[in-house]
């Protein structure tokens, strides 16, 4: 079974449980924190995925490491999923579940590259072209590449709109080398 698929087949019932008992926000906050986590420490993540390490030392390690800091909700899903021996895609079902999250609220994950920091107009505009396009509620994410030299990469779920002068450079290095 695909990782997509083991991911939305957990996410989905931990997004319903968590809006019917309504603590969807808590337990949003707590796959957030997660994810931080297992980004922020390489040894976590890669323990999660060990196979030498057993299911119930995971579900400890879980246990001890987020007992207190995060929703009950969320510490029943965690232990549901290392006894079902996938505690390997832990990672992949909170990105599914924040997935599921935005489509339920309407929000629209939208990712903008510069070369510099964004002002709050610049935002307000990113926001709106956004907006625009998806007809959803964006959350912005800023990065800022130097590489692009400027302009911006808006990336908006599966559509990117190149505007640097990277990617300027690049298309007209592509029509000289067809002529």
């Amino acid at each position: 079974m695909s990782v997509g698929r083991i991911a939305v087949r957990y996410a989905t019932p931990i997004i319903e449980l968590a809006e019917e008992k309504k603590v969807l926000d808590d337990v949003k906050g707590d796959m957030e924190a997660f994810i931080s986590v297992c980004e922020e420490n390489r040894d976590f993540a890669l323990m999660l995925k060990s196979p030498i390490i057993p299911h119930q030392k995971k579900a400890d390690i879980l246990k001890k490491v987020f007992s207190g800091k995060v929703n009950e909700l969320t510490l029943q899903a965690f232990d549901i999923i290392t006894r079902k021996n996938r505690e390997k895609f832990l990672e992949n079902i909170a990105e599914e579940f924040l997935n599921l999250y935005n489509i339920k609220k309407g929000l629209a994950e939208v990712s903008v590259t510069t070369s510099f920091e964004l002002d709050a107009d610049m935002k307000k505009a990113f926001e709106k072209l956004a907006k625009e396009i998806t007809g959803k509620e964006p959350i912005l994410k800023g990065k800022i590449d130097s590489e692009i030299v400027g302009g911006y990469i808006l990336k908006v779920g599966d559509r990117q709109i190149d505007e640097s002068v990277s990617g300027q450079l690049k298309d007209l290095k592509l029509k000289f080398s067809k002529k």
